[in-house]
């Protein structure tokens, strides 16, 4: 047992107030866990533009104060009653979704939004007893996403806490939290490129980066990189990159450019942007006849998209992705042992903090 099990425990948070405005770093009291529940020592924690896009409240009902952060890294501190496969100390990722490993999408071996645990951006608060475990001067503070890393202590529930190996660098393993294995299971677990395939990538961001990774692994042939900036090219080879599109640069659809540069378009896409005309294009660029898209970008929730019917008719096919489609607690330790055993490599295009640091900043 951890000397701190069961107690309250004080520690130092960057705690949002009102949307938008400057986080603040102060005292927080963190209570014990509580059934089905892990208290951990966040290590090292991400910025991920989901968080910006939560703190800044666009297309959501504010809930404040909160502590936001969902990449990272940490070891645990203290379980509560019935969990049975974390212990004190193991080294684990927090992660904004779950696997409780009983419902049907648990069950399933091609789904991986678990009924219980699956992402809830409006909850503040813990399952177990409706009640935040954060609290400054006995008030209570929100969760976000069930993870609230921007804190040196956080308590989330077990099934969203994959238990990874003990060597694995925290600093670096924090992003397959979200970003990393949301775009390389994009393209692995979803797309499921061909060798000698073409692929496009829309957005080359982290996430971006890691489905053009993925595409690299798979190994396909012609991988392109489409983006705004073409600054982003020179880091995007380094992940299998070799082709690249600048949507500024163009003032036809991106999909007739793209078309044109493979015979007719790409055996596979992935859109990681969210932009609605991306996701368009991301569509309408795959090969009739067996090419398929995959969304994993997030639009506003009022968007639409919109189509043609003869694009599908066409034998095309459009699928979405959560995460990866990685189940967390199952697939997660896998995917960081890829990294040890360096078949993937990882974006520096999103910073990690040690948690002391980011809270001092």
């Amino acid at each position: 047992m951890s000397s701190t099990a069961g107690l309250i425990l004080t520690c130092k948070a960057a705690v949002a107030w009102e949307a938008g405005k400057p986080l603040i770093i102060q005292d927080v009291e963190v209570a014990p866990p509580q059934a089905m529940e892990v208290r951990i020592k966040i290590k090292y924690t991400s910025l991920c533009r989901t968080d910006l896009y939560f703190w800044e409240s666009k297309g959501q009902t504010p809930l404040f104060p909160r502590i936001f952060g969902h990449e990272a890294a940490g070891v645990v501190e203290s379980v509560g009653e019935g969990v049975s496969d974390l212990e004190v100390g193991d080294h684990v990722l927090p992660v904004f979704t779950g696997e409780c490993g009983d419902c049907r999408h648990c069950r399933s071996d091609v789904s991986n939004m678990c009924d219980l645990l699956r992402i809830n951006p409006v909850r503040g608060v813990m399952l177990a007893d409706g009640q935040s475990r954060f609290s400054i001067n006995g008030e209570p503070v929100n969760h976000f996403l069930g993870t609230s890393t921007f804190s040196e202590y956080t308590v989330v529930h077990s099934g969203c806490v994959a238990k990874i190996n003990p060597l694995a660098p925290l600093d670096k393993v924090c992003i397959l939290s979200c970003g990393v294995s949301t775009g390389l299971g994009a393209t692995l677990n979803v797309a499921k490129p061909e060798r000698g395939s073409s692929v496009a990538v829309f957005g080359l961001g982290a996430v971006g980066l890691a489905a053009a990774e993925g595409a690299r692994i798979a190994g396909a042939s012609r991988i392109i990189g489409v983006d705004r900036s073409s600054k982003r090219f020179e880091e995007a080879k380094k992940f299998g990159v070799t082709d690249f599109v600048n949507t500024s640069e163009h003032d036809r659809p991106i999909q007739e450019v793209i078309a044109e540069m493979t015979n007719g378009g790409v055996d596979r896409s992935v859109e990681c942007t969210g932009n609605i005309d991306n996701m368009i294009s991301a569509f309408e660029c795959v090969h009739d006849g067996w090419g398929v898209a995959v969304l994993v970008g997030v639009p506003s929730k009022d968007a639409v998209f919109m189509t043609k019917p003869i694009n599908v008719l066409n034998e095309r096919t459009l699928k979405g992705t959560f995460f990866g489609n990685y189940k967390p607690r199952t697939d997660l330790p896998s995917v960081v042992d890829m990294y040890m055993n360096k078949v993937i490599r990882f974006s520096s295009s999103r910073p990690s903090f040690r948690c002391v640091i980011i809270i001092r900043c």
